[in-house]
């Protein structure tokens, strides 16, 4: 490309400057329709969401109408738009996706509604029509023409107002509303173009979907961090499970990049929607701040999706207008301020039109107006803790004092050194060494009547959570403002009254690296404990009646053991107590043993915030082999212990009477 572009033509000297912010819009974009529209329902992906944010913007006082005699000094500075050429578009798809784009200019609307990209296989979640060539390549164009106007130093930033959107396009592929990946391209062009002030580009992507064409096109390059915070419901929302070749989870936490690009590729994936203004703004704070600022790019662009916002009704999250606008400032403090917003997805007309106006008047230079009430949720703050956990392998921002430095002691064991020590002293209980434990282990603790055949209670659960006031001039957190409550007590006192014998499992190791601490393997770690204290220990007691009571990470490791030992559950276990915050639910199924769905169902208790995804998912329809599940409303597995003290210590009570009927 030469200095005769169009937008260099079109700005004058007077309007150069760090202090001007860009406004990509053409209405010819517009044209991009649905080939046979159905009359009695509008497409998400509707033409009116490019006009809806100009309107906006209009109205606002932030930009002007075409031909307006008003003084352009004081809004936003029009790029003029022209479309990609092949060899831009190329740079990230295949000849074979450009050709194929470009043939649906000459295709009958009866073709294009039933079209195929590959042989057997129509565009997935995609609407194509002739005008389709021109308008991708428009869209394509006005992403680069505004990375192009901001690295040139003619504007400050700039706001692409584009469509069709792009971050689903993959590189054979159209997908997900999209056609070409208008940011990936941009990235690429302006790459190749500026060379070393434009070496490392920052894409942050917060559309409520994953972006998995911005993904998939920049996975190994060490010079693009793609950060994405999206709705992923554990592979359940879109685009997972859509791909023609059939691969898993490509949005979640342990996808990193790969070879050179191994830790580039951040994906922040939301176990639940629902999301609103401080979950965002937590995964800024701890997690996408601290690695875009280490990053250091030359330029930053938003894949600007308002599908999260608060009222759309795909999205099912609450971000509002502040808090679309308090990301945008965060994010203007990287590459001296060289920021474009692309738009990707939002199909609320409103609501797009809202949020887009309070990120311009961000990138204008006005304060972010404040969010409302910042509470997180418990999910948001385990589904950044992932993230930062895996991604600490790649980011020294992440790294902490390692365990080997002699003068530090992990908290987790002077917690669970006082906890035996208070057991010992309370209720005489004391350390069980099973075989290839350390013999000072205190990770299983027992009460001393273990050989008298009595109802065992077996407690699995994760050291007590912490509760602290802070240090108001430093935010440290110090001994003497910490405090932490253990709910187990009331139940080991209960079951010692009740003639119950007691062992107390700690399900968390502090030996263990948090970098490889997934959900998954403290699960796989958890239930290797019970199955060790079963062998080693209760199948020689012999105890007449077995409780399980479990608090997060005990649920799945609980019900993987009873799927593997379905007939030893159903003979030996009166009840199984599950007391979770917001893992995901599981199953309690067997393929082999058909009976046990329904004794779970019968034997079984599962206690879950309000806020859990299961409510959304399957609560309207309950499933047997999930067990019986109830809605709390207190917001932690503490409080639920203590809440539901009476009702759980009630139903085992039961279940020891009812045998002791059918002994008579």
């Amino acid at each position: 490309m030469n200095d005769s572009s169009p937008y260099t033509q079109s700005l004058t000297r007077s309007q150069h400057g760090l202090g001007k912010t860009g406004l990509v819009y053409d209405v010819r974009m517009r044209f991009h329709v649905e080939p046979l529209p159905n009359e009695r329902e509008v497409h998400p992906e509707d033409p009116r969401r490019i006009w809806a944010i100009f309107k906006g913007l209009v109205d606002a006082g932030l930009a002007l109408e075409e031909g307006s005699a008003l003084n352009s000094d004081h809004f936003m500075i029009r790029v003029p738009v022209r479309a990609a050429k092949m060899d831009e578009v190329c740079l990230v798809h295949t000849k074979r996706h450009w050709d194929w784009v470009q043939s649906l200019s000459s295709k009958t609307p009866e073709e294009l509604a039933y079209i195929e990209q590959h042989e057997g296989y129509r565009p997935e979640s995609v609407y194509v029509c002739p005008n389709t060539p021109v308008c991708a390549s428009l869209s394509a164009g006005g992403a680069i023409e505004a990375c192009r106007a901001v690295m040139s130093g003619d504007l400050r930033n700039a706001m692409a107002v584009i469509r069709p959107p792009g971050h689903h396009a993959e590189e054979e592929e159209v997908k997900g509303f999209c056609i070409y990946d208008n940011v990936s391209i941009a990235t690429k062009v302006c790459q190749k173009e500026f060379g070393p002030s434009c070496k490392k580009v920052l894409i942050l992507d917060w559309d409520v979907h994953h972006g998995n064409g911005i993904q998939l096109h920049n996975y190994e390059d060490p010079n693009v961090l793609y950060i994405s915070i999206h709705v992923h419901e554990n592979g359940r929302f879109y685009p997972e499970e859509s791909y023609r070749d059939g691969r898993k989870n490509f949005g979640d936490h342990l996808h990193c990049g790969s070879g050179l690009g191994k830790g580039k590729n951040v994906n922040i994936p939301w176990r639940k929607a629902g999301m609103g203004d401080a979950d965002y703004f937590y995964a800024f704070q701890r997690a996408v701040m601290p690695i875009a600022t280490e990053f250091n790019p030359d330029l930053v662009i938003i894949a600007a999706g308002f599908d999260a916002a608060d009222g759309d009704a795909l999205g099912r999250c609450h971000v509002t207008p502040a808090g679309y606008a308090q990301m945008t400032y965060l994010l203007m403090s990287l590459a001296e301020g060289r920021v474009v917003a692309c738009l990707e997805g939002g199909y609320n007309l409103d609501s797009i039109s809202r949020s887009a106006c309070a990120v311009a008047r961000t990138l204008m230079g006005d304060p972010p107006p404040r969010m409302g009430q910042m509470n997180y949720s418990w999910s948001a703050v385990e589904d950044v803790r992932l993230v930062v956990e895996e991604q600490s392998k790649y980011w020294s921002c992440f790294q902490s004092i390692p365990s080997s430095y002699p003068r530090t002691t992990n908290l987790q064991t002077i917690i669970r050194g006082w906890q035996a020590q208070t057991y010992k002293d309370k209720y005489n209980m004391s350390p069980v060494h099973l075989s290839g434990a350390p013999t000072d282990d205190n990770s299983v603790l027992a009460t001393p009547d273990m050989q008298d055949s009595r109802p065992l209670l077996m407690i699995l659960h994760e050291p007590p959570r912490l509760s602290y006031d802070p240090n108001p001039n430093t935010g440290r957190v110090e001994p003497q403002t910490t405090w932490l409550d253990d709910p187990m007590h009331a139940y080991i006192t209960w079951a010692i009254m009740h003639n119950i014998s007691v062992v107390d499992i700690s399900s968390s190791r502090p030996t263990d690296s948090s970098a490889h601490n997934t959900t998954r393997t403290r699960a796989d770690r958890a239930e290797e404990w019970l199955d060790r204290v079963w062998q080693d220990f209760v199948s020689y007691t012999a105890p007449s009646r077995v409780f399980m009571l479990g608090t997060n990470i005990a649920h799945p490791a609980m019900t993987s053991w009873i799927r593997r030992n379905p007939h030893l559950a159903m003979s030996e276990i009166g009840m199984v107590i599950s007391i979770m915050d917001d893992l995901p639910i599981t199953s309690c199924k067997s393929d082999t043993v058909h009976e046990l769905t329904s004794w779970y169902f019968t034997h079984s208790l599962v206690y879950l915030l309000r806020s859990h995804l299961y409510w959304d998912e399957v609560g309207r329809k309950p499933r047997r082999k999930f067990g019986i599940v109830k809605q709390t409303y207190v917001d932690s597995a503490g409080e639920m212990l203590g809440v539901h003290f009476n009702e759980i210590t009630k139903l085992i009570g039961e279940d020891l009477r009812g045998m002791e009927g059918e002994g008579e």
